[in-house]
């Protein structure tokens, strides 16, 4: 009778030592939150290259794996040209590289007011997204930080498949 018992209290033991376990990992396996605020001042490459026509913004926020990307366009006074705005997941983060691989599902674009051209760049990103989402039901994005500052919380980021390149602000 003795030996049942103590069994029985081994048995509770190791589920509870395996519950534990689970639990850990469940709570250290999800994907770093972080996020990033980015400009980048866009040229258009068909007029005079020493003008700027145009602002972009990139919000990058990451939590538990999810991912929220807002590209917001402005022109030199101000308005807004447009926004694309992202959903998605984060799918790898290779930190020695220090690459994100996000995939994009939803999509919702704003353009802004009726006088104001469309920036290239929102018209290329809105395309090839959108031939993606159509087709696969996913966009495939990826960021690579070039250089990073962690006194200063800043960082330079390139933006993939736009091939852009931003400053970016660490927000902790």
């Amino acid at each position: 009778m003795a030996r049942k018992g103590l069994w029985a209290i081994n048995i509770v033991i190791l589920l509870c030592l395996l519950a534990s376990i689970g639990g850990i990992y469940a709570l250290t396996s999800k994907a770093p939150s972080f996020m990033l605020s980015c400009s980048s001042e866009l040229f258009n490459h068909e007029v005079d290259a020493a003008d700027s026509d145009h602002y972009l913004l990139v919000d990058l926020v990451s939590k538990d794996g999810l991912a929220q990307i807002n590209y917001r366009y402005y022109d030199l006074d101000g308005n807004s040209a447009g926004t694309l705005a992202m959903t998605g997941k984060v799918n790898k983060i290779d930190a020695k590289r220090q690459m994100y691989d996000i995939s994009v599902t939803t999509k919702q674009e704003y353009l802004g007011g009726s006088s104001l051209d469309t920036p290239a760049h929102y018209e290329y990103l809105s395309y090839v997204s959108g031939i993606n989402l159509n087709k696969s039901g996913m966009h495939s994005l990826s960021l690579q930080v070039l250089e990073r500052d962690e006194a200063k919380d800043y960082a330079v980021v390139l933006f993939q498949p736009s091939n852009t390149v931003c400053g970016c602000r660490l927000v902790h």
